[in-house]
């Protein structure tokens, strides 16, 4: 529920603070009071458009506070914290949000939810968990068929939602089977192309067998091909100097008279000398060994050996072409073999699917139906019970209907819903749009948020003037609803009525200044006689007629009876 609303520089309120707390709150004052810039304040907090004409005038913003008990854990807390903020914890599994709003002079909006800032978008989640305003045009929202079928689901309770879940969810499977279809049979062209073409790719590849690395090996072979007389004379230079075959002294040779001549010196230092040139020699001896079998391994190339590897390296440069590298060309031969599988099963796929959309289409057609029946049982009870309370709202002969006929299929089922309105008897219920008039349309809706709260309670509800057009029993029996609607919910209402605030647990009233405005000093609680003054003033405009004030404290009496 909302606890309390800061208001400063919005409209005529220069600064504002009003306590509301829980049960019915009734909000009155003068015209032009500021009494409407309450529920334009509150519209703010819940994420509505702003319009910078709102500010005060002089003022270089407008800013709303408000402060709401929420339970601790839930929808609300979870999405606050999403967005990055928190709520207070208070104990007993409640918790206290904060929520700022504030509007420049030139449109420029901020909001902030649970301490960090927000867009407006998270505060229009919030609202849809919060709060319900009626005001004279959000009663628009009856008239419009989506609104009259989400009024009748919340009435329908727990067998209207099952059969809603279990149609969305076969709606949903339809839906996607279709969407896949379409794309299988519209791409098939395409798919058949894709196949074609990987089937050549493949066979490329197949043919070719790379091994991984082979293009790197390939290369160093072919530069050792193609410099092989070079490499072969240097080859042969180094062996003939590490082990010659003549006369003259090679590097071997001279190692070993180097190693003869330390080991005639009986000194044990150049016997640790003598060790490291016999190591130099078996070193050069191996050295010697390994280019006698690089130059036989030359020797045994064939004039032919080079062409071949050039050959080989072309087959491998086009798969690289191809494929970007070696390995792509490579891990082709798993990956697209498949997704050519996957290609080839197009027609299979394609009789599956068709077999799979047609049993979801039956089930489809089962759950709508279910979905129509138990909104047609939940009709006959909402037309009934609204009826009911319209009979004590002064309108005795007035006859509703809720009309569930056949619609459009969509995610909400096959049903259109509509809640007609026969006023009097022997009148043709039509719908409400046409057939109620503005004071009408207001009880129509209040007996309906009041039937509906019964099985599916809002946490707050705001009624801007919901007496608009009506007075007398009528307005007393408004008055009685919204005390009604109090017991499961927060109700706040802007009223012009005396027979209405009357039944207000608390009711707060906006006085203007001397100079037009209003200060927080203007918003007081009303009690005692300082009430009953202001239910003589809404009476007769004289707070301080006698017969008002007596007739005040009936209306107050009736309240207490009520209670």
């Amino acid at each position: 529920m909302i606890e309390e609303m800061r208001l400063r520089d919005l409209g005529v309120i220069a600064e504002a603070t009003l306590s509301i707390g829980a049960g019915f709150t009734a909000i009155t004052g003068e015209t032009g009071a500021g009494k409407t810039m309450v529920v334009t304040g509150l519209g703010l907090l819940l994420g509505r458009r702003a319009d910078s004409g709102a500010v005060r005038a002089g003022a270089a913003q407008a800013s709303v506070d408000g402060v709401w008990i929420v339970p601790e854990q839930g929808a609300v807390a979870d999405r606050v914290r999403e967005a990055g903020g928190d709520v207070e914890a208070l104990g007993g599994g409640l918790a206290e949000l904060l929520v700022v709003r504030s509007l420049s002079s030139e449109g420029r909006s901020r909001a902030s939810v649970g301490g960090r800032a927000a867009p407006a978008a998270v505060l229009a989640d919030l609202a849809d968990e919060l709060v319900v305003v009626h005001g004279q045009s959000d009663q628009l929202r009856l008239r419009t068929a989506s609104a009259q079928r989400e009024a009748l689901d919340r009435f329908g309770g727990s067998p209207v939602e099952s059969a809603l879940a279990k149609y969305r969810s076969t709606y949903e499977q339809v839906r996607a089977l279709i969407r896949e279809l379409t794309s299988l049979t519209a791409d098939r062209d395409a798919r058949a192309g894709e196949a074609a073409e990987l089937r050549v790719a493949l066979a490329e590849v197949e043919a070719a067998d790379p091994k991984p690395g082979e293009d790197a090996e390939l290369s160093l072979r072919a530069e050792r091909l193609a410099n092989a007389e070079e490499l072969r004379a240097a080859a042969a230079t180094a062996h003939e100097a590490l082990s010659g075959d003549g006369d003259a002294p090679d590097v071997s040779m001279m190692l070993a008279e180097a190693r003869r001549a330390l080991e005639r010196g009986h000194d044990p230092a150049l016997d640790e000398l003598a060790a490291q040139v016999a190591d130099l020699g078996y070193r050069a001896a191996d050295l010697a060994h390994s280019l006698a079998g690089y130059l036989a391994d030359l020797d045994e190339t064939g004039p032919h050996e080079l062409a071949a590897v050039e050959e080989r390296r072309a087959v491998l440069g086009s798969l690289i072409r191809s494929h970007g590298s070696l390995d792509a060309a490579i891990a082709l031969l798993e990956s697209g073999s498949e997704r050519l599988a996957e290609l080839d099963d197009d027609g299979a796929r394609i009789e599956r699917l068709t077999g799979e959309r047609e049993a979801a289409a039956s089930a489809l057609d089962a759950d709508a139906a279910a979905l129509t029946a138990a909104r047609t049982e939940a009709a006959a009870r909402l037309a009934a019970a609204v009826s009911e309370e319209l009979h004590a709202l002064a309108m005795p002969d007035a006859r509703v209907e809720v009309a569930v006929t056949p619609g459009a299929e969509s995610a909400a089922g096959r049903d259109d819903v509509a809640i007609l309105l026969a006023p009097h008897p022997g009148a043709e219920a039509r719908p409400v749009a046409k057939s109620a008039s503005g004071g009408e349309l207001s009880r129509v809706m209040l007996a309906i948020e009041v039937v509906i709260a019964g099985v599916d309670p809002v946490p707050t509800f705001v009624f801007d003037e919901v007496d608009a057009g009506i007075g007398g029993a009528a307005a007393i029996e408004v008055g009685r609803r919204l005390a009604r609607l109090a017991l499961s919910s927060q109700v706040i209402a802007v009223t012009h009525l005396a027979q209405v605030a009357a039944f207000a647990d608390n009711h707060l009233s906006v006085v203007k200044a001397s100079d037009g405005s209003v200060t927080a000093s203007d918003v007081r609680r009303l009690d005692g006689v300082e009430r009953e003054a202001e239910m003589a003033r809404l009476l007769s405009g004289m707070p301080d007629s006698g017969a008002a004030l007596t007739h005040a404290r009936e209306l107050l009496g009736l309240r207490v009876q009520q209670h």
